[in-house]
């Protein structure tokens, strides 16, 4: 690597050889000089890194371009709206709310005798935010010997005042769907429909769903054990100031975050699903999952990223070479429709295999002999665990070549998990574990009602109305 016009790796090289050579040098000295080469290697491992070649989002790119890095999906897209995608244009209303008849100022036309022949009709399409009471007055009846009878109130209907279902399911929506904080949400309600209304409020909205939301969870995931294919991941989340995590198993009908204080096994034992779970996995490799008996499935965009580095960082050829060579198979999968037969797919198998045994050349392991009088394992670089790890995984890195189910990425458990960092950058941080929890089974909610073609909106006030859709309660 090269830091201006300092060739930064021969320098180091350079060094390295004179401490090997030298045998003037103190023992002091070697070992001081030893630990500043291992820093400076890992801080220039650090100092090239971007969302292109690691694991770092894209808003910590410097200096980037956005939408310039479209390698992983192994499509080059033009920017702007793709052929297919669902538009947003206006479309014109057959049953108008109000309809508004203009009239002709005769003043600005010729004198004479004119009829109406037809009109020229425009929309507008606005919105109207308005507070909305409604008074139930429920009647009192009594008989000759003073007895009286009620008539009952809708149910729910406990207070002398109360929020409707639909103030409520609005308070959610905000607050756990497009992530703005309690107080703004408070702001809202005051400014734009002069309803008061507290931060405590909101939150005993989002605890009422999360209640009302236990059966719902409990269908949840006995689909999830049920399905296919999975999407697995997690990310950190900061809980009053203390680190937590938060796993999320999807797929495209149905998603499931869930917050817990360990990452690994403790944390997917106490999720209930994945231990069940005998279908297809796809995850980014992380050692945890492979201890869940099911078939696995490696994100290939993560691959792409780590060959990106080895090709930028360490000039390994057959880094560049490969990364070429799975997004040719993903090419050659997706105009299959998927899948590619067994005899299409050997060609690409034997490419792959003989690729990794030439990379052996370029990139070896390390010799035993520099590791001797050491105790521990015998460093790798990072290359070099990559080849490993395509080679000892190479059915679960190329499952997707040969199932039709399976993705060639990750993305689908991503994009699912992606918005946990927005309340993160949102909100700092959850105030409590209750809150978290919280915000993975409303969003558990929300998400999966969504990848059902109902609204969030929708979603939540048929929980307020103490019902679950349809589709949820045909599963009971």
């Amino acid at each position: 690597m090269s830091v201006g016009k300092i060739d930064v790796t021969a320098a180091l090289a350079n060094v390295e050889k004179t401490l090997r050579e030298d045998k003037s040098i103190s023992p002091q000295v070697r070992a001081m000089m030893d630990l500043l080469v291992v820093i400076i290697n890992l801080l220039l491992g650090k100092l090239g890194l971007d969302s292109g070649n690691s694991s770092t989002p894209p808003s910590q790119d410097p200096h980037r371009k956005r939408g310039s890095n479209r390698k992983t999906k192994g499509i080059k897209r033009k920017p702007g709206g793709q052929n297919g995608h669902d538009g947003s244009t206006l479309q014109w209303q057959e049953n108008p709310d109000q309809i508004e008849t203009l009239e002709v100022d005769r003043r600005t036309i010729p004198p004479g005798q004119y009829h109406s022949v037809d009109f020229e009709a425009r929309q507008v399409i606005d919105i109207e935010i308005t507070k909305k009471v409604t008074e139930y007055r429920a009647e009192i009846l009594e008989d000759r010997n003073g007895n009286q009878f009620t008539a009952q109130f809708p149910a729910g209907v406990t207070r002398p005042v109360q929020y409707g279902n639909r103030l409520k399911a609005q308070s959610v929506y905000m607050s756990l769907q497009q992530l703005i904080p309690y107080d703004r949400t408070r702001d809202y309600f005051a400014d734009q429909c002069g309803i008061p209304l507290s931060a405590g409020s909101v939150f005993n909205f989002n605890k009422e769903a999360f209640h009302l939301l236990e059966t719902f969870e409990a269908l949840l995931i006995r689909q999830l054990i049920a399905q296919l294919l999975l999407h697995a991941d997690e990310t950190g989340i900061n809980v009053n100031g203390k680190g937590f995590w938060l796993h999320c198993v999807s797929n495209d009908r149905w998603t499931f975050f869930f917050a817990h204080a360990n990452r690994g096994g403790e944390a997917i034992k106490a999720m209930a699903v994945l231990q069940q779970f005998r279908g297809i996995l796809c995850h980014d490799h992380w050692k945890p999952y492979f201890q869940i008996l099911c078939l696995h499935a490696l994100c290939n965009a993560h691959h792409l990223r780590e060959l990106e580095r080895a090709w930028e960082q360490d000039g390994q050829r057959w880094a560049k070479t490969m990364q070429d060579l799975l997004l040719e198979i993903n090419d050659a999968t997706t105009k299959a429709g998927g899948c590619l037969s067994e005899q299409a797919a050997q060609p690409f198998l034997r490419r792959y295999r003989d690729l990794l045994t030439e990379a052996d050349s370029e990139c070896p392991p390390p010799d035993p002999k520099d590791h001797a009088g050491k105790r521990g394992r015998i460093a790798k670089t990072k290359s070099r665990n990559l080849l490993e790890r395509l080679r000892d995984f190479e059915t679960e890195t190329l499952r997707f070549m040969t199932d039709k189910l399976v993705p060639f990425t990750n993305n689908q458990g991503e994009n699912d998990i992606r918005m946990t960092k927005v309340q993160q950058k949102i909100s700092g941080c959850f105030r409590s574990f209750q809150g978290a929890q919280i915000f993975c089974r409303v969003r558990s909610y929300i998400s999966t009602c969504r990848k059902h073609d109902i609204q969030p909106t929708e979603a939540l006030q048929t929980l307020f109305s103490g019902r679950l859709p349809d589709f949820l309660t045909k599963l009971e």
